[in-house]
């Protein structure tokens, strides 16, 4: 890894600010789907989507999470850079479900807010899916693009 691949330490973002980021989002999708209420995939996704496009600085999540919680970075922190790419993710298909909520779908709506909050669920159980695709493309990005 060169050394501008390597963040600097106190760049990272604590693991706590991370789980945060993931309970809210499926905290959000389950309480808008029990509710009924779209609006507030709407709000998430304007959350994400900012955190995503501006990073930490504009990160609702990271900035009460920061307030808060007082995290303090440690080994176990995670990469801005996976962080904003898992946002992204999360983003995009909460964006594809608002697409789906304003063309009269609302099962295509559910189904992608569902989906985003499922893959936050299982990240918080150790598995997570936006960092493996992060990895990949990381690691397959020379035979991708030469």
């Amino acid at each position: 890894m060169a050394a501008k691949d390597v963040p600097d330490c106190t760049a990272l973002i604590p693991q706590a600010i991370v789980r945060l980021n993931r309970w809210t989002i499926v905290v959000a999708v389950v309480f808008a789907f029990v509710l009924r209420t779209p609006s507030i995939t709407t709000a998430l996704f304007v959350v994400v989507a900012c955190a995503a496009l501006f990073g930490r600085g504009a990160s609702l999540i990271y900035i009460v999470g920061s307030a808060v919680l007082r995290p303090v970075p440690s080994p176990d922190s995670e990469d801005p850079r996976l962080m904003r790419f898992n946002n992204a993710l999360a983003a995009t298909m909460l964006g594809i479900a608002q697409l789906g909520f304003l063309a009269g779908l609302p099962p295509m709506g559910w189904a992608f807010a569902g989906l985003t909050a499922l893959a936050a669920a299982v990240a918080l159980t150790g598995f997570c899916a936006g960092c493996f695709l992060f990895y990949q493309f990381k690691s397959n990005r020379s035979r991708l693009f030469g």
